[in-house]
């Protein structure tokens, strides 16, 4: 599945940079170009990159609705 269209980039082109050691999605942006042009991409590319290292993708709601940790709590 194409999640970049703007510049062809695939989610198993993702998933391969992966295997060849990348770990964010600028240095996928680097590699590929993805998330350049119109940046409608970028969340789906996230996603794709975080299930690609076995990790839970990180939304800004979790982030608003997460208590804040206080210091000395």
């Amino acid at each position: 599945m194409y999640v970049c269209v703007c510049k062809a980039v695939s989610d198993t082109r993702i998933r391969r940079l992966v295997d060849d050691g990348v770990t964010t999605l600028r240095e996928v942006s680097r590699e590929t170009g993805l998330g350049t042009c119109c940046g409608k991409c970028v969340p789906q590319a996230r996603e794709v990159l975080a299930r690609s290292l076995g990790a839970q993708p990180v939304r800004l709601a979790d982030l608003v609705a997460a208590p804040l940790a206080v210091a000395g709590a």
